[in-house]
């Protein structure tokens, strides 16, 4: 039995530009590689948010922060994340991940 998808608004507001590619998304990213027995949904969120700020993807890093949160990642474990990431990645990811870490907080009254 499948596990039902992450609603997106963002997935959403696109679904009749690019149907496939949030179809792709729905039935292959959160279907099966989420799914996937090899690592928690805790240790995915993890790696997914340390590559979003390394690869500097402010717009992805707010939705995948608050499944950090939701699969059970500390919002001192995330912002150590994004400290650490400033001497490999780069300062201004860095400093970007961390207004939206402040952004997704505010928004959950954290």
């Amino acid at each position: 039995m499948s596990k039902p998808i992450p609603q997106s608004a963002q997935r959403d507001r696109i679904r009749k530009t690019v149907p496939a590619l949030v179809e792709l998304t729905e039935r292959v990213v959160y279907g099966e590689i989420w799914e996937r027995p090899g690592l928690s949904k805790r240790d995915r969120s993890l790696i997914t948010v340390a590559a979003l700020v390394a690869t500097y993807r402010p717009e992805q890093l707010n939705t995948h922060i608050g499944r950090a949160l939701d699969n059970g990642v500390t919002r001192e474990e995330i912002a150590e994340l994004i400290t650490h990431l400033a001497f490999y990645t780069g300062w201004p990811s860095s400093m970007t991940a961390g207004t939206v870490l402040t952004e997704v907080l505010e928004k959950r009254g954290a």
